[in-house]
């Protein structure tokens, strides 16, 4: 029986400026040759600067609510998912799932998801299809190497934490989420995580070849939260 993998592809990575079709193309690379290992993929895209965009843009124009912005970034997923998806080919699903409450089965090697409803992020989603498909772990993948004890991006002397318990994550990065807000993982993923006891990896996703050492169950750079 293949093994079901559930990575949470951030849109930093695919969406950082611009669209980063050259990364695209080098994950899909590394991507089937786990295909041919009979590893399966749920793929779930995240909005990136195209969802900051249209948030951004749309709340020059009137105050909007965090619903309102949150709907603007999940369109935003959703057509990255649509770019990654035609990455992919034939090895991809037709269709774009969305809704984790619904159950779906994909025979084909990959499916590619997007955003769901407003208040909370494509972490969420991950989660509950993590938990529909049976897997037991979610590779987060973005533009950081590690978990921080503060944003690396304003403090230099910020220090890498390789490994948290649920408890210490949440209390650390825990509270309500906001659509602009910039968290390791959404506190609301985290909580629904937590409590279906799942791992989960927070990693680098350009550097493709430590994303290769967590597919291959090598010591990779990265946090780990269980």
């Amino acid at each position: 029986m293949p093994k079901i993998i559930v990575l949470s592809l951030g849109g930093s990575l695919i969406c950082p400026a611009g669209f980063d079709v050259f990364f695209l193309k080098k994950f899909s690379e590394v991507i089937g040759k786990y295909i041919k290992k009979d590893c399966k993929f749920v793929i779930i895209c995240g909005g990136g600067s195209l969802a900051r965009t249209f948030q951004a843009t749309a709340s020059q124009y009137s105050k909007l609510s965090d619903e309102y912005l949150d709907w603007l970034g999940i369109h935003a997923t959703k057509i990255n998912a649509r770019l990654v998806k035609s990455i992919f080919g034939s090895n991809a699903e037709d269709f774009i799932i969305s809704n984790p409450s619904q159950k779906i089965k994909f025979k084909k090697s990959i499916v590619i998801g997007a955003g769901w409803k407003p208040g909370h992020s494509t972490d969420f989603d991950a989660v509950l299809w993590a938990k529909q498909f049976g897997a037991h772990e979610v590779i987060n993948l973005s533009n950081i190497d590690y978990v921080y004890d503060k944003d690396p991006r304003e403090h230099k002397d910020a220090k890498p934490i390789p490994a948290f318990t649920w408890k210490e994550f949440l209390s650390k990065f825990g509270g309500a989420w906001s659509p602009r807000m910039h968290k390791p993982f959404d506190p609301i993923a985290s909580k629904e995580a937590a409590k279906l006891k799942l791992k989960v990896i927070i990693a680098n996703g350009a550097d493709l070849g430590n994303v290769e050492k967590i597919l291959n169950n090598e010591k990779f750079i990265g946090t780990v939260i269980r």
